[in-house]
């Protein structure tokens, strides 16, 4: 089934945390049984039906465009690119990944890359259209947030809190966090200033409260490969997949 959405997916970053483990490639590049990261999140993608990426690139983005060529990869995605001249944060890239997208494509699919974590993609888009949301976003359970910090919503999904990451070292219990998967109409995230770097996290999703952002409790097991112990978690995860 394909969906309409345009997936941007963001792999800009230096990797700095992983590269004690990872220090010859992006980390979209870091390898999960012998294939990049990058990979697995692309093939997840096309089997929910997503035709079309951007990879908003900046490290080694080079290295990137040599492994994933512009163009129909083997899975059925075409592949183009927003490369940054310099760190955008991901604000900044998803907005300027924008530029690459056909102007009569309404929405995208916001990716971060390098987080992965398993929904219904459909049922996403339809909770996204049931609540005329102009953002939302994809929560995910873990039994500790003290890492990520959390989402506080409504039952009908409206986002009301963003909770900050708990001290290090202390226990926060259960909850929902962001899982790094987002519905972004076209005509909100135009509103972000082309060229400008800016956190989606920090610097827009707080200002969004009130005006359309909603979240959506789809998303079942969350991995990242931000740090070489999650990094070993998610390999043996996928690899057993």
């Amino acid at each position: 089934m394909q969906t309409g959405i345009v997936a941007l997916v963001l792999v800009g970053g230096f990797g700095t945390r992983l590269r004690s483990v990872v220090d010859d490639r992006p980390k979209a590049l870091a390898l999960i049984s012998g294939r990049p990261f990058l990979a697995w999140q692309l093939d997840a993608l096309a089997a929910q039906g997503v035709t079309h990426a951007v990879l908003c690139t900046h490290y080694l983005s080079e290295m990137i465009e040599a492994e994933f060529p512009v163009g129909r990869l083997a899975n059925g995605i075409t592949v183009a690119y927003s490369r940054e001249p310099g760190p955008l944060g991901t604000g900044g890239a998803l907005r300027l990944g924008l530029e690459a997208v056909s102007p009569e494509v309404d929405r995208v699919l916001g990716v971060n890359g390098d987080t992965f974590c398993a929904f219904d993609l459909g049922a996403f888009i339809t909770a996204h259209r049931a609540a005329a949301a102009r953002a939302s976003i994809l929560l995910a359970p873990v039994s500790d947030i003290e890492r990520y910090g959390s989402v506080d919503a409504e039952d009908d999904g409206r986002v009301t809190r963003f909770r900050e990451k708990a001290a290090a070292g202390t226990v926060a219990g259960p909850g929902w966090i962001n899982a790094g998967v987002y519905l972004l109409s076209r005509s909100l995230l135009a509103t972000l200033p082309l060229g400008r770097s800016l956190s989606i996290e920090r610097d827009a999703f707080p200002d969004w409260i009130g005006h359309g952002l909603y979240a959506h409790r789809g998303g079942s097991r969350f991995l990242d490969i931000g740090t070489p112990e999650s990094y070993s978690a998610t390999e043996r995860y996928l690899a057993g997949a």
